[in-house]
């Protein structure tokens, strides 16, 4: 971006076409990597992943333990499973692939991204603290990832 596009932010910009799609098919193709690697290899045997740290050092859940089996479970299509391990995961997981679509057109289209507003990401963060607190609370472990 040259210093005038930079000081004309409203500028249309122009797409990069088919060259555009270089970076996202890198990117696909390493998530194909790892889901793959996750529809293979069961996130509750031992060995194959690494153990949560935080869960390790204090006996409590984070806001991402259960997402490697609630991801093993959605890509084998048990969507129930996948929400009963880790809500979250899920939610994130269908919000970064719309976030990736909505990246990737932009990028061979040349339209501007616009980023999500400041209450919007602030209810995020309020949701994941609230997740996390709530499903180390007694008589809550239906949020537990068990």
């Amino acid at each position: 971006m040259s210093v005038t596009e930079a000081a004309h932010p409203h500028q249309v910009r122009q797409g990069l076409g088919l060259r555009g799609l270089v970076q996202p098919a890198i990117i696909t193709g390493v998530a194909a990597c790892g889901a793959a690697y996750l529809y293979a290899v069961d996130p509750s045997a031992p060995g194959g992943y690494p153990p949560c740290v935080f869960h390790l050092a204090t006996g409590l859940w984070c806001p991402g333990c259960g997402s490697a089996r609630a991801l093993h479970a959605l890509v084998h299509l048990d969507v129930v499973t996948a929400l009963a391990r880790n809500p979250f995961a899920v939610l994130a997981s269908l919000y970064i692939a719309w976030t990736f679509y909505r990246w990737s057109y932009r990028r061979v289209t040349g339209t501007p991204l616009r980023l999500a507003p400041q209450w919007v990401i602030t209810v995020v963060w309020v949701s994941i603290v609230a997740f996390w607190v709530l499903r180390n609370v007694p008589g809550m472990t239906w949020l537990s990832p068990l």
